[in-house]
C-alpha cells in the first residue's frame, strides 16, 4: 500500500496528456513543472483515497463507492467538483448499463439462433424419418 507519494508515481504519459488538454495551445511546461504537478497529483489521490475510506469504514464496508468518493470531495472542500464528478458518474453508469443491455441481446440473439438451429436440425431430422418411412411404404408395397 503506498503511504508516501513517492510511493506511488502516476504516469507520465496520463500527466503529460491531461496537462496538455488543461493548457492553451501553444503552451509549453517545463519536466521541472511537470513533475511537480505529477507528485501533487499523487498527494491528492492518496489524500481523496483516505478520505473516502474513513467514510466507507464509518460505514463499516470495506469497498469504497462512489458516494464515499463525493463525501471525500466535501470533506476536502473540494465542494466545486462534486457537480462535475456526479455527471461522469452518470454518464459513466450510462456507459455501463447500455454495454450490460448490448451484452443482454447479444446473449439473447445467439440464443434464439441457436433455438432456430436447433428447430432446423429437428425439422431435418423429421424430415429424414419421413422420407425413410415413405421408402419403406414403397418398399412393402413392392413386395
Amino acid at each position: 500500500m503506498a503511504e508516501r507519494p513517492e510511493d506511488l508515481n502516476l504516469p507520465n504519459a496520463v500527466i503529460t496528456r491531461i496537462i496538455k488538454e488543461a493548457l492553451p495551445d501553444g503552451v509549453n511546461i517545463s519536466k521541472e513543472a511537470r513533475s511537480a504537478i505529477s507528485r501533487a497529483a499523487s498527494v491528492f489521490v492518496l489524500y481523496a483515497t483516505s478520505c473516502a475510506n474513513n467514510f466507507a469504514m464509518k460505514g463499516k464496508r470495506k469497498t469504497l463507492n462512489a458516494g464515499d468518493v463525493l463525501s471525500a470531495m466535501e470533506e476536502m472542500e473540494f465542494q466545486r467538483f462534486i457537480a462535475p464528478l456526479k455527471e461522469s458518474l452518470e454518464v459513466y453508469r450510462r456507459e455501463q448499463k447500455g454495454k450490460k443491455e448490448a451484452r443482454k441481446d447479444k446473449d439473447r440473439k445467439a440464443d434464439s439462433e441457436e433455438q432456430d438451429k436447433s428447430r432446423e436440425d429437428d425439422n431435418d431430422d423429421d424430415d429424414e424419418r419421413m422420407e425413410e418411412e415413405e421408402q419403406n411404404d414403397e418398399e412393402e408395397v413392392d413386395n
